[in-house]
């Protein structure tokens, strides 16, 4: 296959390499679009279905996710209709009085390598931010993370402001307190427990 050794220097993490074979494919004519799909993001999915059998790990995960990240900094000015042909728009960040943000940049990551435009809000994000946020990146998806138990009342009322607000874009959530029945009661539209999860989740909501 055309991308194989692309794909391979992503899962292994290996920055250098990707930018180099990214370069190459773009040296040799091949379209911008077809490397994102079939070597970055491919190599993503293959990274989610490792982390999910158990055969990598976070450390792993964020490595990889760099490299994908670096090859796609020389792609992103030659995909001109990235937003008009990607998978939608996700609006992210950890919610207000939580600045743990290592599981909030990685689903950032993952979704970013998955297709996905990323607007990533960063941590101690208020539900008026997350509002305003999803309306003027007209966003399909709200992600918060949460890792303190005490802020975790926060995802309620930014569920409760996008629903004021008449937002159409899907609220999920996650973070190591987080549970579906947390979600559930909420009223968020879905929950995730990982970042591979979260990417899935995504996917199933904007199908």
């Amino acid at each position: 296959m055309a991308f194989d050794e692309l794909q391979k220097a992503v899962i292994e993490g290996d920055s250098d390499e990707s930018v180099r074979l990214v370069q190459q494919h773009l040296d040799e004519g091949k379209e911008a679009k077809d490397i994102l799909d079939n070597g970055l993001i491919a190599a993503m999915d293959v990274v989610g279905d490792l982390f999910g059998k158990g055969e990598l790990f976070i450390p792993e995960m964020l490595i990889a996710a760099e490299a994908m990240q670096d090859g796609l900094a020389l792609l992103k000015p030659l995909i001109v209709d990235q937003e008009e042909g990607g998978k939608g728009t996700v609006v992210i960040g950890a919610v207000k009085g939580d600045l743990h943000d290592i599981g909030k940049n990685l689903v950032a990551l993952m979704l970013e390598g998955a297709g996905f435009n990323v607007v990533d809000l960063g941590a101690d994000v208020t539900p008026e931010a997350f509002v305003a946020a999803a309306q003027e990146h007209k966003a399909d998806v709200v992600g918060m993370s949460a890792l303190l138990v005490t802020t975790m009342p926060q995802m309620r009322i930014t569920v409760s402001r996008m629903r004021d607000a008449g937002l159409d874009a899907k609220a999920i959530v996650g973070g190591a307190p987080l549970t579906q029945a947390y979600a559930d009661e909420i009223q968020a539209d879905g929950y995730a427990s990982d970042a591979p999860g979260a990417v899935v989740l995504c996917k199933k909501l904007l199908a």
